[in-house]
């Protein structure tokens, strides 16, 4: 493995980190309706547990409503269930073929356990980029000492895997950010 091969794995790593901190943003709950809060809910169908948008079609109704649309009519009481049984404290409520899921207005002490949540997210992404960042020096280090790349290569590698830490962890800052206003915002 070359210096190069090392910074272009470690840059798409960083870069998948980041995405997979975006999508568990998409699961806190803020003030608004999101449809992705239900991404994790799973439904019994025919003896499987399978992700709710595999049986239904979830979407707005409004800012404050999400809409469930089962593709089968038995699989509403089941869904209804499981939306009832999730930890989002959610009240669906049934009007015929249609469930609709009514978002709550967060109260204020809920507001900031989630932003809490959030920044607890935000460092665990941290974590991940900084793992990398040691992993990348680590394995330059090793072309070091098996005379595979000179010291001047490794310190040139260092101070690059540097920026691309930071620039990536004040990208996760900016996002925790923004997700903190959207969250405090009424």
């Amino acid at each position: 493995m070359s210096i190069a091969d090392i910074k272009k794995n470690t840059q798409a790593k960083m870069d998948q980190s980041i995405l997979a901190f975006k999508n568990n943003l998409t699961k806190i709950r803020t003030g608004r309706a999101n449809p992705a809060l239900l991404d994790t809910i799973h439904v019994e169908y025919y003896g499987n547990h399978v992700p709710l948008s595999q049986v239904a079609n979830v979407s707005l109704l409004d800012a404050r409503t999400i809409s469930v649309q089962p593709w089968e009519k038995g699989m509403a009481a089941k869904i209804e269930k499981a939306i009832r049984e999730s930890d989002l404290g959610l009240n669906p409520a049934s009007m015929g073929d249609l469930i609709r899921v009514p978002m709550p207005p967060m109260s204020e002490e809920r507001r900031k356990e989630m932003t809490k949540l959030v920044r607890a997210e935000g460092e665990q992404a941290k974590i991940a980029i900084r793992n990398l960042r040691r992993d990348a020096n680590e394995a330059v280090k090793k072309l070091v000492k098996d005379k595979e790349a000179t010291e001047d290569d490794q310190k040139r590698t260092e101070a690059d895997i540097q920026k691309a830490t930071d620039k990536h962890i004040a990208e996760i800052d900016a996002l925790v950010v923004d997700k903190e206003k959207d969250i405090m915002a009424v």
